[in-house]
Order: C-alpha cells, then sequence, then structure tokens
C-alpha cells in the first residue's frame, strides 16, 4: 500500500486482537491517525499509546468515543471468536450481538464517519455448504450464529456512509496466540501429526493479506464496495502444503503423515480421555473431522475487485517463524 498523502482518521475497534494487532502494526508505519477502541491492552507494548479501553457493550461511552476522535473509517473487528460448548449467543456472544449494534448507532450519530468495514465469518457457512448469495446462511456453530446477527444488523441499519461486510477465512500468521499456544507449539516440538495422504483444501488467509484487503476496501471507489459482502482471504490450498511448509521452517524437517484409520482410533481414545478424565488429548473426533474436511469459499468476487494480496506463503510461514522465535526467546 502507498503512503496517503492525507491523514485518515481511523477507528479500531478489537484493534488489540490477532487481526487488530496486525493492523495497527502496519498502520503505525504509515502516515494516519488512528485509534485502537479495546477492553483489553495491546498485544505488542509498543502499540500502548494508540489504545484506549472502551467496552462496546457500554454505548455511552462508545458514543463518547466517536464524537471526541471524528473517525473518517472504522474497523470493526472487535468480537468474541472461539468457539465452547454449552455457551450460547444471547448470553456469551453479545459483543458480537449487541456490541455491533452499539458500533452501528455511534457510527450512524458520527457525521463524520465515511466508510466502514464490519467483520464477520466464514463460519457464517458450514463446510460442504457454498452460498448462493450474501445472505444464504448456514451456521454451524454458536460463533458463526452470532456472526450472521452481525451481518443482518448492518444490512438492516444500512448505515448512510459507505460500509462493506467482510468474511475472513481460516486466518494465520503473527500474534495469533492460540495457534502459537497450541498448533505452532507442537509443530517446532515434532509432535503434529497428519491424517493421511488424502489432498485436504482449506480457504486461509495470511493476516498481512487480510489487512491489506481491508485497507485496500477503505481506499477504491465507494461504488464497487458500498453494501457488499467479500470473503477475505488466499486461494485455496492443500492444507498439508501449510502445515508442511511451517513445520519445516520451525523444526527443519517434514510433518509425520499417519494412516487415516489410526488417527481416527487415536480421536476416539481421545474422545474418551476428555469424558472420563476432563483433560485435553491430543485429538478428538471434533479436530479429526476438522483435519480431514474440505472447507472451500468463493473467492472470485474478493480477487475480481480487490485483486489478490501481495504476501506469498513462503514470506507468509517466515514471518510466522520469526515472531515465534521472538516470543519464545523473550518467556
Amino acid at each position: 500500500m502507498k503512503k496517503s498523502k492525507k491523514r485518515v482518521r481511523l477507528l479500531v475497534t478489537g484493534g488489540s486482537g490477532f487481526i487488530g494487532t496486525n493492523l495497527i502494526e502496519y498502520l503505525r508505519t504509515r502516515n494516519a491517525s488512528f485509534l485502537n477502541i479495546d477492553i483489553s491492552a495491546p498485544l505488542c507494548s509498543q502499540h500502548t499509546p494508540f489504545w484506549k479501553k472502551v467496552d462496546i457493550l457500554n454505548p455511552q461511552a462508545l458514543q463518547k468515543t466517536f464524537r471526541e476522535f471524528k473517525p473518517k473509517c472504522v474497523v470493526h473487528l472487535a468480537a468474541r471468536t472461539d468457539v465452547v460448548e454449552g455457551t450460547t449467543v444471547e448470553q456469551d456472544y453479545r459483543v458480537n450481538t449487541e456490541g455491533t449494534e452499539n458500533v452501528i448507532s455511534a457510527i450512524k450519530a458520527t457525521p463524520s464517519v465515511a466508510r466502514v468495514v464490519i467483520t464477520s465469518t466464514q463460519y457464517v457457512h458450514q463446510p460442504g455448504h457454498i452460498p448462493t448469495d450474501d445472505e444464504d446462511y448456514e451456521p454451524h456453530t454458536v460463533y458463526g450464529q452470532s456472526k450472521v446477527i452481525t451481518e443482518k444488523l448492518t444490512r438492516q441499519a444500512n448505515p448512510e456512509c459507505t460500509w462493506t461486510i467482510i468474511r475472513p477465512t481460516n486466518v494465520w500468521g503473527p500474534w495469533h496466540m492460540r495457534h502459537r499456544r497450541e498448533l505452532l507449539r507442537v509443530l517446532k516440538k515434532g509432535f503434529y501429526l497428519y491424517p493421511g495422504k488424502k489432498t485436504v483444501i482449506k480457504s486461509c488467509g495470511y493476516v498481512k493479506n487480510v489487512v491489506y484487503y481491508i485497507l485496500r476496501i477503505l481506499e477504491i471507489p465507494k461504488e464497487t464496495v458500498n453494501g457488499k459482502t467479500f470473503y477475505i482471504g488466499d486461494e485455496p490450498i492443500d492444507q498439508f502444503e501449510w502445515v508442511n511448509s511451517m513445520s519445516r521452517q520451525l523444526r527443519g524437517r517434514n510433518v509425520y503423515i499417519v494412516p487415516r484409520w489410526i488417527m481416527h482410533g487415536m480421536a476416539l481414545v481421545g474422545d474418551v480421555i476428555t469424558v472420563v478424565r476432563g483433560c485435553k488429548f491430543l485429538i478428538n473426533s471434533d479436530r479429526y473431522k476438522n483435519m480431514t474436511t474440505d472447507y472451500l469459499i468463493p473467492m472470485k468476487k474478493t480477487f475480481d475487485v480487490l485483486g489478490k494480496g501481495p504476501h506469498t506463503l513462503e514470506e507468509g510461514v517466515r514471518d510466522t517463524a520469526a515472531w515465534l522465535e521472538m516470543l519464545d526467546a523473550k518467556s
């Protein structure tokens, strides 16, 4: 992205999260005036000067912040993104529903706002379901259900400014703290087992390409993005290609390939251990299903309108490994 000659006032909700941290880091090196509002402190200490603690479930504090900052652009990233058994949309995902409603109200009450990006997810439909249009929903998780509400609230409100909904695919890269705790550590230690040699195609997105798309939406002519919905990610790839590239970068060796029938048996054992002992095993049936199921996303509209992200798989793998090494050296 080229540096802008004019400073644009950009407000980011949830800028202390995974995608938000990468967005703030990019903005920090550019000619932009920006503010991160989040209930959590930034993951990166260098981002603290740009952070204000604001809860989007507090509409008064939210609207006050909008009035004072007078943003021209808003990127709404704040959300609960995990999937926990036994949770409900009404009680546990209020930040995705009521929070989004509050953000939209603040946007509509702030005359300076000209462009808005509202973040949804690919999980508004389940694997195997290719939507026929932007409102063809088939969520299979409570998180996905909450994001369906996010989208419906946005369309119903239909702000007068230019607004766009994005659906990030399976995003990876630096500052993905759950990946660091789980997947990347397992890969680095050589404990990761890949289920068989059958190709599994996934739609994934390197986080710096996701940031590129967000900023691109805020820059290109409004008629190309206003009221539109875009999946945000890279070309679908064989899951093994990504996993193996990361393994070679982290430990200099390929991942271990295990026959699917053995992995399936291990997953069933993991289910029993979880129930009997109440602790997590290396793999369970849900994880096995995820590892062996294609999840294709219709990306053509995104590439036709926004182009393709500038960062390669190899670049992302090196960047992620360097970030992991940096954090491990500090801990």
